[in-house]
């Protein structure tokens, strides 16, 4: 099943950025940073990352594919998210989308009610948008919100979000996975996954 092999991708991609030593990881980061905001192929210093370890089927024949947009989104964004994040990774497994925005939202109500929180009217842009270049935008703001309360976020999951986001009858499964998360209660899983980030 693509959607996969578009996870295995991100999860070996970084797997390979966590045992690299810190210099050249500081410096990979900075260079998919770069990429955040582009479109895959634009810039050639990035195949590599986005590229190596591929599965031929997963690529495109003209033009990026949607495993290809899916893979260079999440870990361009998962860049930014560790931006200034030396020893802990953003990317933590379970900790979905809708249930990070969640995190932020309650965080960021100031004493209001967090489902009037202006964190979900950008979630809510994100959820609506009609492309991957769209939805990549709203992504950007609000990886630097996540990232500025230092909530993390599973990346591989979020590529497989992204990737079935890209099919018709793929997005609004997605949607409302992300909203079911938004507004599900809190597991066990959930609170012990907070306590334990994972350190890189």
């Amino acid at each position: 099943m693509k959607t996969n092999e578009v996870k295995a991708c991100v999860i070996r991609q970084l797997r390979r950025l966590q045992v690299l030593p810190e210099p050249q990881r500081r410096a990979e980061l900075a260079e998919l940073r770069r990429g955040v905001g582009r479109q895959p192929g634009d810039l050639p210093a990035l195949w590599g990352a986005l590229l190596a370890d591929m599965p031929e089927q997963l690529q495109g024949s003209n033009g990026p594919s949607k495993a290809e947009w899916a893979v260079y989104t999440a870990l361009t964004l998962f860049a930014l998210h560790q931006q200034g994040e030396a020893g802990v990774s953003m990317n933590q497994p379970g900790r979905t989308l809708g249930g990070a925005v969640r995190q932020l939202a309650k965080k960021t109500a100031a004493g209001q009610d967090w489902t009037e929180s202006s964190v979900l009217r950008r979630f809510n842009a994100l959820a609506t948008a009609d492309s991957m270049p769209e939805v990549s935008h709203h992504l950007r703001g609000m990886i630097q919100l996540l990232r500025r309360e230092g909530i993390p976020l599973d990346y591989p999951q979020l590529a497989e979000d992204l990737y079935q986001y890209q099919f018709v009858d793929g997005a609004p499964n997605v949607r409302l996975r992300w909203g079911r998360d938004l507004y599900a209660s809190p597991t066990e899983k959930t609170k012990e996954n907070e306590l334990s980030l994972i350190h890189i």
